[in-house]
């Protein structure tokens, strides 16, 4: 009974081995990023067996627009991860409390400007991405439920962030899992009982983040042998809300540079007619789940390495990028054959459209060896990240994001034009996706081993060897 209630507590990743204490942040890291994925991909399966194919582009091709508005916030949301980890490391009370307490005022500001806004520009962004009129009506009631209804998107990530920094990744899990629960029994209820349609699948993602939030809100009440939470603490003070900016607003503008690459690929999408996109949909709604054990690995390697650096444990850190990538690199392979040999049958999943199953799984097979090569990116950049570089890797996707994967996907498809193929080729939006993962791992390690905090943590600790 004790080592489970073990579980949901923070953690010291300072101690014990590397590899082992990566491994053991990252596996409810891995459940809950999966457990995320499906709470998405259950929305598309119902809108797909329930409403049709139509439905269900019309909830992919509404994601670009709802991550573009977003993106302020994932700044805010990394960099309290950063912030956090590093003092509960150094083991500084004062500063990891007023941290927090930043956190939950900055978000509850950037609640009421994505409520405020994106009801207002929602619209206006799918016309401009050409979005096909049969379904322009159904993205846009969509994203004004989940706009309208954000507060509860936004406090979940900042709060189970906090508690990711603090190590206690097990009790964001089970949080995630109890709203997934309820975010499936609500899309039922309100699509296949009621027959809300697209509205009710957006309702129901709403109230179950919400459910969420609260209940991590009511965890981190519990916790103040770590840190105090008080009405003191949500005053922002300016040395660390700026420094909370600079940590968190580089991984903000990836994000939203992420989100723009998506934006422009989507209107390109968005040429090549209906089935193209709710191809499109399940292609990335597969992804979702493929990238989740990258993702994990590359949250724990910014947990991990943020207590170490705050600890002044610099050789911890780079014995952890090296484990943390090495098995990250052997999971993604065993992904990437997984999704070669049996992906045909995920992809029946949402659809029973035999036209629709092939072209998915051909897009697929061009998509899934660049997950061995995102595993390289994904924990390298969590390192830099972690020691409070969140600036190399917005550059780096700026580079593979814009730079490199949009004029390669507008390339390919102009030069693939056809009698039969008049917009070009729909591979264009995969091979160019691929291409820009391989090359982004390839700069990403480049980077990392170069890194100016390597030459800085180096020389401080040839300084204390000195005194």
């Amino acid at each position: 009974m004790a080592s489970l209630k073990n579980l949901f507590t923070a953690k010291d990743l300072t101690q014990g081995a590397p590899w082992k204490r990566i491994v053991e942040f990252s596996i409810p890291l891995l459940i809950g990023n999966v457990v995320q994925q499906f709470y998405n991909t259950v929305d598309s399966i119902i809108v797909g067996m329930y409403i049709g194919d139509n439905a269900l582009a019309a909830v992919g091709s509404a994601m670009p627009v709802l991550h573009l508005l977003l993106v302020l916030f994932v700044g805010i949301s990394v960099g309290a991860g950063i912030q956090v980890s590093q003092y509960f490391g150094a083991k500084d009370r004062a500063n990891l409390s007023h941290t927090i307490g930043i956190c939950i005022t900055l978000t509850a500001i950037t609640t009421g400007a994505v409520m405020l806004i994106g009801p207002l520009v929602s619209r206006p962004l799918l016309e401009l991405l050409n979005t096909p009129p049969s379904i322009i009506d159904w993205c846009s009631e969509y994203l004004n439920i989940l706009f309208i209804g954000a507060a509860g998107f936004l406090f979940y990530n900042i709060f189970s962030g906090i508690l990711r920094g603090l190590g206690d990744s097990a009790s964001a899990l089970l949080f995630l899992v109890i709203s997934t629960l309820l975010n499936v029994v609500l899309d039922i209820w309100f699509v296949a009982g009621f027959g809300l349609g697209v509205p009710g699948v957006a309702l129901a993602t709403a109230l179950a983040q919400a459910f969420s939030a609260v209940l991590c809100l009511l965890k981190l009440m519990r916790m103040k042998e770590h840190f105090d939470l008080s009405w003191a603490m949500l005053k922002p003070g300016k040395d660390l809300t700026l420094r909370l900016l600079k940590l968190g607003l580089p991984s903000g503008l990836t994000q939203a540079i992420f989100s723009l690459a998506l934006i422009a690929v989507q209107s390109l999408t968005n040429s090549f007619g209906e089935l193209v996109i709710a191809c499109n949909v399940i292609v990335m709604r597969i992804d979702g789940f493929a990238m989740m054990p990258n993702f994990s690995f590359g949250a724990a390697m910014t947990t991990f390495a943020g207590q170490n650096f705050g600890a002044k444990r610099y050789d911890r850190v780079a014995q952890g990028a090296r484990d943390g990538t090495k098995i990250a690199v052997a999971v993604a392979a065993v992904i990437t054959i997984g999704i070669l040999l049996f992906g045909r049958y995920l992809m029946s999943i949402f659809t029973s459209t035999e036209e629709l199953v092939n072209i998915s799984m051909r897009m697929m097979r061009i998509l899934a060896p660049g997950y061995i090569a995102m595993a390289v990116t994904q924990c390298l950049a969590g390192v830099m990240r972690g020691v409070g570089d969140t600036v190399t890797p917005m550059w780096i996707s700026l580079f593979t994001s814009i730079g490199l994967r949009v004029p390669l996907a507008y390339s390919f498809a102009y030069f693939t034009r056809s009698e039969l193929y008049p917009t070009g080729r729909p591979e264009s939006v995969f091979v160019s996706l691929l291409i820009a993962w391989i090359l982004g791992s390839v700069v990403t390690a480049v980077f990392y081993r170069r890194g100016k905090w390597r030459r800085e943590t180096s020389a401080e600790s040839q300084v204390e060897a000195q005194a």
